[in-house]
């Protein structure tokens, strides 16, 4: 079976096991984001390090560069980045739908210019799943059409009509790629707005295709967070109990508990390695920005509580200084603790479920973590 559900909690978290080429998958899981084919500013020995098992990389960006040559001759994407372990691959659907002024949308598929070089490129949804049984992903994402907030329902819902005729088309060709020997899983993606209605719709339909798995898509967009929930709960209470479940585009611990709470079971964000780039850390009371004069003479690690290489050997007022200091060093050692602070927040959730005690974690994780955000606003001295 592609999914087994191993234990679930009173308040509807369920903690699984997720089966692909690449190895098991323990569930609920935070996947790094390596949109180029690479975590940006650690390594596959790194990830490997801090218990990775499954990461995120966009079709879109590798079918522009380097392309699909580059990688067949590679021998296949994970072959091509030196990753052993599994990899989800989105569609890059979201990318394409951004670039407005750049691509034109048809029943056909989507017309569009790079946003690298403005060449002309044309890709079906058969053209995308295809695509992703060459680079070898374990799990593959449906071209869909992602919508932003504020637009009419009659949008949405022509989008989401065009959507499910994607999906139609991308099962098809999903299954001859199945059939001639591909192993990855084919996920379909739930989209509908904040159009209740459409979500019911979009979700319903779906399911009907007979997907392996399902994706929540078009969440976590620049919504409210309280519409952010309302929308989630009603999407995932639609999903059927035995696929695993995917919440696309989240990855702060607030929206990841929320998440974990209507029984979400992957999850993905650059956020974490963005923000750590950009010299925010995560800690238990919320996040601390590194540049701040606060850390000038700050001793201590980034969280005192942590146990990842970078709070076992650095300070605070280290990490500000190479951050001062534009070091490359500085994004490596924020990274990895962001990535370990989230792994760790994914294990400790696992076995709250098992031990039917989530709402518990839940609660007094976001009580300290609330009391604390302040911490991360830059203050006068940058």
């Amino acid at each position: 079976m592609l999914y087994t559900l191993e234990h679930s909690d009173s308040t509807g978290a369920r903690a699984g096991l997720l089966e692909l080429p690449h190895g098991s998958v323990e569930t609920p899981v935070f996947m790094p984001v390596g949109t180029n084919a690479t975590v940006k500013a650690i390594g596959p020995e790194g990830l490997e390090a801090l218990g990775v098992t499954l990461i995120l990389s966009n079709a879109y960006h590798l079918y522009l560069r380097p392309g699909a040559e580059v990688i067949r001759n590679a021998g296949g994407l994970h072959a091509f980045m030196g990753w052993e372990r599994n990899i989800l691959t989105d569609s890059g659907g979201y990318q394409i739908f951004s670039l407005a002024s750049l691509r034109r949308i048809t029943e056909e598929g989507v017309e569009f210019r790079s946003h690298l070089d403005g060449s002309a490129r044309r890709l079906s949804p058969q053209d995308v799943v295809e695509f992703q049984q060459l680079l070898g992903s374990d799990v593959l994402m449906p071209l869909d059409i992602c919508t932003p907030p504020g637009i009419a329902e009659e949008e949405a819902r022509q989008a989401v009509e065009r959507t499910l005729l994607w999906a139609g088309r991308s099962l098809r060709a999903w299954r001859s790629g199945q059939a001639a020997g591909q192993a990855g899983q084919l996920f379909g993606i739930v989209q509908g707005n904040f159009f209740p209605a459409l979500r019911r719709q979009s979700a319903e339909r779906t399911i009907e295709l007979g997907f392996p798995g399902f994706a929540i898509g078009g969440l976590s967009v620049g919504e409210s967070f309280e519409v952010f929930r309302d929308q989630l709960a009603l999407t995932a209470a639609l999903l059927p109990q035995s696929a695993p479940r995917y919440l696309m585009g989240v990855g702060t611990p607030e929206y990841i508990l929320e998440a974990v709470e209507n029984g979400i079971d992957m999850m993905d964000c650059v956020f974490p390695t963005r923000t750590a780039r950009n010299a925010q850390a995560f800690t238990r009371r919320g996040t601390l920005n590194l540049r701040n004069e606060a850390n000038r003479l700050a001793s201590e690690p980034i969280d005192p509580g942590c146990s990842c290489p970078t709070c076992r050997r650095h300070s605070r007022s280290y990490l500000r200084h190479l951050f001062k200091c534009r070091e490359i060093l500085a994004s490596m050692l924020a990274t990895r603790h962001n990535l370990h602070f989230l792994q760790t927040l994914m294990r400790d959730i696992r076995q709250a479920i098992r031990e039917g005690r989530f709402a518990a974690f839940k609660r007094s994780f976001l009580e300290g973590y609330q009391m604390g955000l302040d911490e991360g606003r830059p203050d006068a001295e940058q």
